[in-house]
């Protein structure tokens, strides 16, 4: 009986503290604004809390613009020429890419935002590209038309050049992201040019990733360690459900109840970050965090007036950025910090007190 009292006892107040640390960890929120017209939307963010996305400068009907946001302000990047641009990552020196229109082009170019002034990158051959990740060393991917629009190709863009990466034997292939080892992961058709598969690209060589059962597998983003995330979505029953290949295998991540979850950031530690949807199917954002999917919005104060409908990227410290509704019903960038307050000693030596108290008691109760 004294073994078991011990096992209680040690039970207990294992539960006490975790209890305690999970009550503890919340996020604050900060609205990004606007450049004083219309929607805004975050899509990155890099070490020091810079955030890039896209906002509609002059109301939601006009174009959009590139923005960074860093030391509390909003600052537009331009375009290239044409009426529209989109930021899509950002590395820690603060160069930014993306796409936007050139001057007097109807299409999209990727460009380099770097030193103040944006670059277009160029294509293949043919009128469009698109650049969706950049890693610390400058590298860039996406991917560009060929000769003729007669395809879509993987590029990497390094030292002033952009390299065709190539295809898992179809005619086209997309890259979405590169960690700092240069491993680049994306999506390519495969020889009947029918399925698609998830690619990691690494050392010169292109790795089918392979699917989980679905017709269309993409992934989204790669972290330090080569874990990757995307989705796997099955034409047939219209399911679409985030993924994390791991180790050399590829696992669900579940929803929050619904009949889709898109990941679309992870970071070093393996926190993956999205949207899904519930049971009702609304869109809310989530965290994917030691193996559980969250909804971020019970992670928030229950009266700060948001309602966090995707959140698009989360950097090693764990700030996480996306868009959601603010209090005025507004379309805005947001931006979480995590609030892991310590728990007051004098409640923690209570509750520890209350812990051992209640064993004392019990004891005294089966002396009797």
């Amino acid at each position: 009986m004294m073994q078991r009292n011990k096992i209680l006892l040690a039970t207990a107040i294992g539960l006490t503290f975790n209890t305690l640390t999970a009550q503890a960890t919340t996020y604050s929120v900060t609205d990004l604004g606007t450049l004083g017209g219309g929607n805004s939307y975050a899509r990155g963010i890099n070490a020091s809390g810079q955030v890039v996305g896209d906002v509609y400068p002059s109301g939601n009907g006009g174009p959009s613009h590139a923005f960074l946001y860093s030391n509390g302000a909003m600052q537009d990047l331009g375009t290239l020429g044409g009426g529209d641009s989109y930021a899509r990552g950002i590395n820690v020196s603060g160069q930014v890419v993306g796409h936007a229109n050139p001057a007097g082009n109807g299409t999209e170019h990727a460009f380099l935002y770097s030193n103040g002034a944006m670059q277009d990158l160029g294509t293949f051959g043919g009128t469009y590209s698109y650049a969706f990740g950049i890693n610390d060393s400058g590298q860039v991917v996406g991917y560009a038309a060929t000769t003729g629009n007669a395809g879509s190709h993987a590029f990497l863009y390094s030292n002033g050049a952009m390299q065709d990466l190539g295809t898992l034997g179809g005619r086209d292939s997309y890259a979405f992201g590169i960690n700092d080892s240069g491993q680049v992961v994306g999506i390519s058709s495969t020889a009947d040019n029918v399925a698609y598969h998830a690619f990691l690209y690494s050392n010169g060589a292109m790795q089918d990733l392979g699917t989980l059962g679905g017709s269309y597998t993409q992934p989204t983003g790669i972290n330090a360690s080569g874990q990757v995330v995307g989705y796997d979505y099955t034409a047939g029953d219209g399911t679409q459900y985030g993924f994390l290949y791991s180790n050399g295998a590829m696992q669900y991540l579940g929803t929050l109840g619904g009949t889709y979850s898109y990941p679309a950031g992870i970071n070093a530690s393996g926190q993956v970050v999205g949207t899904a949807n519930t049971a009702g199917d609304a869109s809310r954002a989530f965290l994917y965090s030691n193996g559980a999917m969250t909804d971020l919005n019970t992670l928030i104060a229950a009266n700060s007036g948001w309602t966090l409908l995707y959140a698009g990227a989360i950097n090693d410290q764990g700030q996480i950025v996306g868009y959601g509704i603010n209090a005025q019903r507004k379309v805005h960038a947001f931006l979480l910090t995590a609030n892991t307050a310590p728990v007051p000693v004098p409640a923690a030596v209570w509750l520890f007190g209350s812990v051992l108290a209640g064993f004392g008691l019990f004891r005294r109760r089966k002396a009797a």
